[in-house]
Formats: structure tokens, sequence, C-alpha cells
């Protein structure tokens, strides 16, 4: 028979504390630094979009992955298109915990392109 005390079970991990959760204006940092780096001077190449849109996608979501918050899983898309003055809307759904997931967007415009970014940070329970 032991006389030490019981370590206290641990308590379930629920949901992430405020300071733990991902931050809407350094998502948008980090897609506005990368769409400047990636398309600044640049011209819009029908060939080239697909591979640029590509790069942009996979460095937002490697910068986004090194942020200290933990158990977030991100999704990012980004559209290039040619800029000629007319407009464009891009839409999304998904199921959303408000308290948990955040959403941010950036766009870059330029005299020859655009490039519209969304990222979604997805709390993982």
């Amino acid at each position: 028979m032991s006389l030490a005390p019981e370590a206290p079970e641990p308590v379930p991990f629920v949901r992430p504390s405020y300071k733990d959760r991902v931050s809407v204006s350094q998502m948008k940092e980090v897609i506005k630094a990368v769409l400047e780096e990636k398309l600044a001077g640049k011209e819009y190449e029908p060939l080239e979009a697909s591979k640029q849109t590509r790069a942009i996608v996979d460095e937002i979501r490697q910068r986004l992955q090194e942020f200290p918050q933990m158990r977030y899983k991100f999704m990012v898309q980004a559209v290039i298109g040619e800029q000629r003055g007319g407009g464009f809307r891009m839409g999304s759904r998904c199921f959303w915990d408000a308290d948990t997931d955040q959403f941010a967007t950036e766009q870059l415009v330029t005299d020859n392109l655009f490039c519209v970014a969304a990222a979604w940070a997805v709390y993982t329970y």
C-alpha cells in the first residue's frame, strides 16, 4: 500500500486559449509578403500562371505552418489572372468553428496581372 498522493488525472484538451489562436493580421502579413515577393514587377504569362500559383500557395502554406500555434491545419487557395479592367469574384463555403478557426485574404493588383490569395486556419480537435 502506497501512501504517496495520486497524481490528478489530466484535463482533456478541448479548445485553445485566446493567446494560442492564429492571428488574422499575421496571416494577412504573410500572404501580402509572399504575393509581393513572387509577383512584384512580373507580367502575366498564361503558360507560367499555373506554376506561379502553385509556388505562391506552397510558400504561403509553408510560412503559415511556421507559426507557433499548434493543432492548426492551413489551406491556401490563389488565383492569378490578366489585368484587363474586368471584375473578379471569389467565394467559398465550409463548416466553421467561429471560436477557433480563422480566415485571411489578400490581393495584389498591378498593371498587368492580379492575384487573390486566401488562407484558412482550421483547428483540429
